[in-house]
């Protein structure tokens, strides 16, 4: 269902609960970009769930796709920023974002003009926009005051509203349900 945001290099993040099926999209959307779109890819693999934990990296992810995985989880956001320094990819794929710091590599990748693919636990949109430590990829929240003359021109009146505060990390999230 993703396969034309992947073809046109777009940045997706897969949103939902555990067990609904974001690792497993995320896998295929590896390989997808590696094999079907002859994108380079890294996986950076921090609970071998993506890749697996043999040496030589599951076919699953792609035939060209390469694997980083990460030894301890509190390093997963200096091996993303590593990733992309020293292996080029064209598509960065990311499992669990689930930390501040993390979430800053992103963005921090994403503002170098390569794709990431991720995913994140949450069970809406509005879950993760109201998560301080991961709302910076959807560009982050902040509460600003409007005037009198702005405020009247609203429907709801309001003098306090919420915008974005940086662009995105990514282009799409898409919401993923247990069924």
């Amino acid at each position: 269902p993703i396969s034309d945001l992947l073809e046109d290099g777009k940045s997706v993040l897969l949103l939902g609960p555990p067990g609904a099926g974001k690792t497993t999209v995320l896998r295929d959307a590896s390989r997808a970009s590696s094999d079907d779109y002859g994108r380079r890819v890294v996986v950076v693999d921090t609970s071998n769930e993506i890749a697996g934990g043999g040496k030589v990296p599951h076919s699953a992810i792609g035939a060209l796709a390469r694997r980083m995985m990460v030894g301890r989880r509190s390093e997963q956001h200096q091996i993303l920023l590593e990733a992309v320094q020293n292996h080029t990819p064209e598509v960065l794929v990311i499992d669990e974002i689930g930390q501040d710091n993390e979430a800053h590599a992103a963005a921090s990748i994403a503002r170098r003009g390569v794709a990431i693919i991720g995913t994140a636990h949450a069970l809406t949109l509005s879950d993760l926009l109201r998560n301080p430590e991961l709302n910076i990829l959807l560009g982050g929240v902040e509460s600003v005051t409007l005037g009198d003359a702005q405020a009247k021109l609203r429907k709801d009146k309001r003098k306090v509203v919420e915008q974005r505060t940086h662009d995105p990390v990514f282009d799409v999230v898409v919401e993923l349900v247990p069924g």
